[in-house]
């Protein structure tokens, strides 16, 4: 069996990316008008970045970033709400690292920690059962996050949390769903995008089922594809064989790993420890209706939202003027239309979350501007 970083090192190689850049052109001159390609996750973003596959492209194919980080949709409210908690005498806020650097409305995680109040920084998501169970005096509150990608942990973590009774746990839950998202950048009316990069790894979980409603209401096509170059530019093709031969089509490259039908377990898993939540303000496209999840009414005694209500403020906060992260989520600018952009917005220094998550469009076009 072939070892996986050969495997991958596959994906990469640079006769096989110019081979598929070279047919992409010779397709793509058959086009009768642009695609405007949204890759929908961050992950595709910084390999089209880093390997520089823009450049590769011609003229009438054009990258749009679109609202796939959770990181750099989470709204200042709710970051407002975890520096809130992790300030009340008693509780452990813990969450994933990214989210630390996210600004707020007034202030970080970060800041919050140096100022005394008590944030974790975790990678492994189990930990959190070993610190609450490690500090059974103090309330501790996951700080939940992610697309479909990261909700099975989450709602494992719940069964645990019941399983093992430890009543100190609570989850302050943003998880959020991709397709809504989607919808919502299509209906706006705004955009330019006329086909699709769909997620692979919320693929992996939700299945590439979840995206048909693309192809069937919006006539967008849409090909699921990995997250190596050579996936990249496969899905590229694959959406350029369609517009050429007029077809709106829902297909697979990334067999490998994702299925038509996704993890059925995970899945079961999760609809066992969520409902759908009516409302969801993402930051930079606003309130999206049923794009997001909550406890069941059962597993509300877990709610952070729930234990602590009192504490919270419900204060919709804008980004600064000047940071366009709302409109490079929406795709309609790149992170090097943004006045601030490399400027007074840097990674050290970020003004928006773009720039915060590793999987940000700003945070990308930072890290490769040589090769944009």
């Amino acid at each position: 069996m072939m070892p996986l970083k050969d495997l991958y090192q596959g994906f990469r190689q640079p006769d096989v990316v110019k081979a598929l850049a070279g047919k992409i052109a010779q397709r793509a001159a058959g086009l009768e008008k642009p695609l405007y390609i949204m890759e929908v996750c961050g992950g595709h973003t910084h390999t089209i970045m880093k390997y520089g596959l823009k450049q590769l492209l011609p003229d009438n194919l054009q990258f749009v970033h679109g609202p796939g980080c959770p990181v750099c949709i989470m709204p200042k409210e709710r970051i407002d709400q975890a520096i809130a908690l992790a300030r009340l005498p008693g509780v452990v806020l813990v969450t994933l690292g990214d989210m630390i650097r996210v600004p707020g409305s007034k202030s970080t995680l970060a800041q919050c920690r140096a100022e005394g109040g008590n944030v974790e920084a975790i990678y492994d998501p189990m930990d959190v059962l070993k610190i609450a169970r490690n500090n059974p005096d103090k309330q501790v509150v996951y700080f939940a996050i992610g697309f479909e990608t990261t909700t099975p942990m989450t709602a494992v973590l719940v069964e645990c949390a019941e399983q093992q009774q430890l009543d100190n746990l609570f989850f302050h839950i943003n998880h959020v769903l991709v397709m809504p998202a989607m919808e919502a950048v299509l209906a706006g009316g705004e955009s330019p995008i006329n086909a699709f990069i769909g997620p692979s790894h919320v693929s992996v979980i939700s299945g590439a089922k979840i995206y048909q409603p693309i192809i069937d209401n919006y006539r967008v096509p849409l090909v699921v594809g990995g997250f190596e170059p050579v996936d990249v530019l496969e899905s590229v093709l694959m959406l350029v064989e369609q517009a050429v031969s007029h077809q709106v089509a829902l297909q697979l490259q990334y067999s490998r790993a994702a299925t038509y039908a996704g993890n059925e377990a995970a899945q079961s898993q999760v609809d066992r420890v969520f409902d759908i939540r009516e409302q969801f303000n993402w930051r930079g496209l606003g309130n999206i209706p049923h794009s997001a999840l909550q406890l069941k009414p059962a597993l509300r005694h877990r709610d952070a939202e729930v234990k602590f209500a009192g504490h919270f403020t419900h204060i919709d906060t804008p980004d600064h003027k000047q940071c366009r992260c709302g409109d490079i989520l929406k795709g309609l600018a790149t992170p090097q239309e943004c006045k601030v952009f490399g400027k007074a917005c840097k990674p050290n220094r970020p003004m928006g979350s773009c720039m915060v998550s590793s999987e940000g469009a700003c945070n990308a076009y930072y890290r490769y501007a040589d090769r944009c």
